[in-house]
């Protein structure tokens, strides 16, 4: 029986990885839950599965759930902040880590579950955006196995050789016969709409993702394509592929999940229901696969499919993130931070739609003329990096603002 840690536990991944344990309760042990604030859901957790360790990485949101548990006679121990995360990432009994916090504060209690060896299923593409060759060379250093659950590098993984799932971030795409990565993308719930319109998008209709159930940063990720280009990142270290091995396609249906092309003029398709139990249930039992509680494809009800050349006036931030990836660590860090920043503002704060293209691009033209001097290849010096491109984002939403 392999044991559990979950950080993200109350988000959309935790909740699909809870439904695969559920589904396959033989096979999976909880230990430990993570999440940040959401108490109220976290005790109905801890009722339902009994972990051993919780943790939140709000500290008053800690203290709170460490009372409900004691008077509900729940012994799970509470713990608090990054350090709790990190600690419960890293526990000894621990097999596996689904990392699904989202964003940046997803990058050092994953970076902990690798360094503790584990199998670490990564759904924080902000960890490999933010820290890239760092994180890489440290999967390889302390002996971790890395598992992708984004549906997209998930499909890639499947259609790919053993002998390259098995080597991640270090393999050799052509000495395998593999020509070039096809990263598809749904487009977002904006496909079609004019572009001259997207100024007046509202955040209700932003999250209204047409195939996927996502939380609200992820699907304004999606609609402005920005998910896709962190993901374009997360591929290029996870595939360790060059610019002209990597490419993105819009797929508006979202059956076909990405695609593997090869030498020979084959191409590999992972296909099925969009439902992120399936690449959770693969990363969760590779190299087995086990039930994930999701219908079957039926092909007599798919319908047509199409394939679209991304349009970059209407995905400014696609066009991006491509441009990030090739400028260094310190352009990718930043304008994850800077998306951050200016998401939340369109969320919380007013920013028009189009706007947070705008924040992320003064934001990456600062990155990349006054903070290459930085080390890449140091962990701290790129949370510093973060820390300043927030500050900057931050400078630029208040004045967009005012």
């Amino acid at each position: 029986m392999r044991k559990l840690t979950i950080l993200g536990a109350t988000g959309s991944i935790g909740t699909s990885t809870l439904k695969v344990v559920a589904e396959n309760p033989e096979q999976f042990e909880i230990t430990a839950l993570a999440a940040g604030s959401n108490v109220k859901h976290m005790v109905q957790l801890c009722l339902t599965w009994r972990p051993k360790y919780a943790a939140m990485f709000d500290l008053k949101a800690a203290n709170e759930l460490r009372a409900e548990l004691r008077n509900l006679n729940l012994n799970t121990e509470v713990l608090a902040g990054v350090e709790g995360m990190c600690q419960l990432a890293s526990l000894d009994e621990v097999d596996s880590v689904m990392a699904a916090i989202v964003g940046a504060a997803g990058l050092l209690p994953t970076m902990a579950a690798v360094k503790a060896g584990k199998r670490v299923l990564l759904a924080n593409k902000e960890a490999l955006v933010m820290s890239g060759q760092l994180f890489i060379d440290a999967v390889q250093k302390y002996g971790a196995e890395l598992l992708p659950v984004d549906s997209e590098h998930n499909a890639i993984f499947q259609c790919l050789p053993e002998s390259v799932q098995t080597t991640l971030g270090h393999c050799q795409l052509e000495s395998h016969g593999i020509d070039k990565i096809l990263l598809t993308g749904s487009g977002g719930p904006f496909r079609y709409t004019d572009v001259n319109e997207l100024q007046t998008v509202t955040p209700k209709q932003a999250i209204a993702h047409p195939n996927w159930s996502m939380g609200p940063k992820i699907s304004v990720d999606s609609a402005t394509m920005m998910n896709k280009g962190l993901e374009y990142i997360e591929a290029k270290w996870l595939f360790n592929c060059n610019k002209e091995q990597l490419q993105v396609i819009v797929h508006p249906q979202s059956v076909i999940h990405s695609m593997v092309q090869y030498k020979d003029g084959s191409v590999l398709a992972q296909m099925g229901e969009p439902d992120m139990c399936t690449p959770i249930a693969l990363t969760m039992s590779y190299p087995e696969r086990i039930s994930a509680g999701v219908s079957h494809l039926d092909f007599t009800k798919v319908g047509e499919l199409s394939f679209i050349q991304p349009d970059f006036q209407r995905y400014p931030c696609l066009k991006l993130a491509i441009e990030a990836c090739y400028l260094g660590q310190h352009a990718t860090t930043s304008l994850n931070a800077a998306n951050e920043i200016a998401v939340d503002a369109f969320l919380n704060k007013g920013l028009n739609f189009t706007d947070i293209a705008v924040v992320n691009e003064l934001v990456l033209k600062k990155a990349s003329s006054g903070l290459s001097q930085l080390d890449e290849h140091c962990l701290e010096s790129l949370v510093e990096v973060d820390r300043m491109a927030r500050l900057q984002a931050e400078e630029i939403v208040r004045a967009r603002l005012s």
